[in-house]
């Protein structure tokens, strides 16, 4: 028998009464697909996450962005209206007398979250004096992206010197120096959220 749905509020079959508080008695069964389509999710929702973590020192004296190697991740949004936030944590170090070490994210190849061009200053999503003296110092990127896009898209960090002097991810430069060394993982963090 099908479910009715009478005057007084009460839905009936031979085997289910819900009424009231909707209560359920007797047998009971749910058949079929009872999850909500991802279309219909409402916007801000996260539809995926998907997440890449690196435990190893990443070290370089490129004056030039340089991928840093396993620190990346792919998505491939659902929808082309979807936003993608990237969350993307590690350290970093330079030394002192030479100079910053400088991060940047890319989508896809191309720099996607980086300062405004102002006289020589180098354009980047983050960056980290030399006051660090080559101890390990927390980095961070939060950016929520627009791909416009059902392809998958990786996001990659990278990192320059200023002088050509070694610089470094998770971890400090100097390792062998009992009070200045330190190994951490660097972890990158891709939500897609509804557009």
């Amino acid at each position: 028998m099908a479910l009715v749905l009478n005057g007084s509020g009460t839905i009936q079959s031979d085997d289910i009464t819900l009424s009231g508080n909707a209560n359920v008695t007797g047998a009971f069964a749910v058949t079929g697909d009872m999850g909500i389509a991802t279309a219909d999710l409402p916007t801000g929702s996260v539809l995926q996450v998907v997440s890449a973590t690196k435990t190893s020192r990443f070290t370089t004296t490129s004056t030039s962005f340089t991928d840093v190697t396993g620190f990346s991740a792919t998505i491939t949004p659902s929808s082309a209206s979807s936003k993608i936030l990237v969350i993307a944590s590690t350290t970093g170090a330079c030394n002192a007398s030479t100079g910053p070490v400088f991060i940047n994210l890319t989508r896809a190849g191309s720099s996607v979250y980086i300062g405004d061009a102002v006289n020589s200053a180098v354009r980047c999503s983050s960056y980290l004096t030399s006051a660090s003296n080559d101890k390990a110092q927390a980095m961070s990127i939060n950016y929520l992206d627009s791909p416009a896009t059902t392809s998958a898209v990786t996001y990659q960090v990278q990192i320059r010197s200023e002088s050509g002097s070694i610089v470094s991810v998770g971890g400090s430069t100097n390792t062998s120096v009992a009070n200045v060394s330190g190994a951490t993982p660097s972890t990158i963090l891709l939500l897609e959220v509804a557009g």
